[in-house]
């Protein structure tokens, strides 16, 4: 079974949009999706493998919520930057050293409380700011 499955995948890389379309129907008994030639042999591959082995639903559900946190129009999550109160941060900016001292439940910067480092971002800027990623502590994307 093996072998004629292998040989069959390995048959659908040659085979046009029509050919893979007519594969679809005779094997699957359905229409096939509308898909450009590459993503319909691939599924094709995939749709047979299925047929041949079944699927693994605990694998299923571990790549489910494995991928959750990379769709489309959200952030992977990271991990926030802990500092130890005490710790200093600096950045120059414009010719002038901004120094950040790390309190318990903040930031003292010009000597005034600060909840967030974004907020002492846009006050030395005037713009929008990460401010992990103004004061050097993330990477731009």
């Amino acid at each position: 079974m093996t072998t004629e499955l292998d040989s069959l995948i390995l048959e659908l890389d040659g085979l046009g949009v029509d050919d893979l379309r007519a594969v679809w129907r005779t094997r699957l008994g359905a229409p096939p999706p509308v898909r450009s030639r590459d993503l319909l042999r691939r599924s094709l591959a995939e749709q047979l493998q299925l047929a041949a082995f079944g699927h693994d639903p605990e694998l299923d559900r571990d790549l489910g919520r494995l991928t959750k946190r990379y769709r489309p129009g959200q952030q992977p999550q990271t991990r926030k930057a802990t500092f130890r109160a005490g710790s200093r941060l600096s950045r120059d900016w414009k010719g002038t050293r901004h120094t950040v001292e790390v309190v318990d439940g903040g930031f003292i910067w010009n000597g005034e409380h600060h909840d967030s480092l974004s907020k002492i971002a846009r006050a030395i800027t005037g713009v929008r700011w990460n401010g992990p990623r103004f004061f050097g502590l993330r990477e731009a994307p």
